[in-house]
């Protein structure tokens, strides 16, 4: 099924809610069979993504415009005149106070469009535009896909669940085309990317479709790679969430938005060649750690980098914990080396590691997936990663 967006925090990924009819089963790694929401997430807070928009058929957008919202095709019936979708906005709550409402008047859905072709956006036009609203530009390069992303939508926080009263928000890393053939062999790597982990965990779910897939850009502002379109399930191990690929599509959203009155959004500096120092890829997905258990693991897949980690790249760690001298902290490198960031301590009863570490890891190659390692070695305490974050 396709993906109607919503965040969860467990084993099963960000999932997007269902939007439309139901759809007879195709072949397994047929989209149609495909169902997108966010799983893994925790709750945004307000303001932090004013962009997002929550549309009465159960799909997310974004605002592209004062006037326009940037969602699905699939969530959409077709083009022409249309009063009878409301988009809401303003408010992480459904319900809150500060939320906005607008009534659309028009739908433009890509013409080019199929399960078969991809090609998955939609715009919709407001009857009236949302003054002052915050707008998420899109990407017009693939320099900005890869790295982590972060997903965000009200879908269903486990697969099979109801959609959220709240916005919740997760990250994942990008997935290589050829991993993601894998799972679905019909992928249209010239217009899809996909993103998640290998393990599952963290997706987009029933609900989130239409919704956007962000990061930051050079100048650390907000820019939309992804569209929220199709996955097996949510948040399934070895089947990461299918996104409409903005870069590959923006000439015609652009040219489409221009057309239905919607202003340019802001443009965006690609990456140089080599990324200037300071990039950060960061997990802020929380993981248990078992009280005097085995080591856990949590991952950040860099990509983007030319050659060798810096010999100060800098790891900020973020760990609840009642003893954190129970806790012992490592780095682990892509190739398995491993840093020894923090010893456990029986004299160091204070809660909590809130701490930032500078590692040598000159010899490391910097690509690939960085891992941060945990292990509780003493009884009657417990904790968890809350996130964690490299800076190269």
């Amino acid at each position: 099924m396709h993906k109607a967006l919503a965040l969860a925090v467990g084993t099963i990924a960000v999932a997007a809610a269902v939007a439309g009819q139901a759809i007879a089963a195709p072949q397994a790694d047929d989209p149609g069979t495909m169902t997108p929401q966010v799983v893994g997430g925790t709750r945004a807070a307000q303001g932090e993504f004013p962009f997002m928009v929550r549309l009465s058929m159960g799909c997310g957008g974004a605002l592209y415009s004062p006037n326009i919202v940037l969602t699905a095709a699939h969530c959409v019936d077709g083009t022409g005149n249309n009063s009878g979708i409301t988009a809401t906005y303003g408010d992480v709550d459904l319900q809150g106070s500060q939320r906005v409402t607008r009534t659309s008047n028009y739908v433009y859905r890509n013409p080019g469009y199929t399960t078969s072709t991809g090609g998955d956006w939609a715009l919709i036009r407001l009857s009236s535009p949302i003054t002052g609203g915050a707008t998420l530009p899109i990407a017009t390069t693939n320099a900005y896909d890869n790295g982590t992303f972060t997903i965000a939508g009200w879908g269903a926080a486990s697969e099979g669940g109801s959609q959220q009263r709240y916005l919740l928000k997760a990250q994942v890393p990008l997935v290589p085309d050829s991993t993601c053939r894998s799972a679905y062999p019909s992928l249209k790597a010239a217009v899809e990317i996909c993103a998640g982990y290998t393990q599952g965990g963290t997706d987009t779910c029933q609900g989130d479709s239409g919704g956007p897939m962000f990061r930051r850009d050079n100048a650390n502002n907000w820019i939309q790679v992804g569209i929220v379109s199709y996955g097996k399930g949510c948040a399934r191990a070895n089947y990461p969430g299918v996104y409409a690929e903005v870069s590959a599509l923006s000439s015609a959203i652009a040219a489409k938005a221009a057309e239905l009155g919607g202003t340019t959004p802001p443009t965006t500096t690609p990456p140089t060649t080599t990324p200037p120092n300071g990039r950060v890829f960061e997990n802020a997905t929380n993981v248990d750690i078992p009280d005097n258990g085995p080591a856990i693991y949590s991952d950040i897949a860099v990509s983007g980098i030319s050659g060798n980690a810096p010999a100060t790249l800098k790891v900020d760690v973020d760990i609840k914990h009642t003893f954190r001298g129970d806790v012992v902290v490592d780095l682990v490198a892509p190739d398995g080396s491993t840093y020894r960031l923090k010893n456990s301590s029986t004299s160091d009863s204070a809660d909590n590691i809130l701490a930032s570490y500078t590692v040598n890891a000159s010899s490391e190659v910097a690509n690939g997936t960085w891992r941060l390692k945990a292990q509780d070695t003493y009884n009657a305490d417990t904790g968890y990663i809350d996130s964690w974050k490299l800076t190269f």
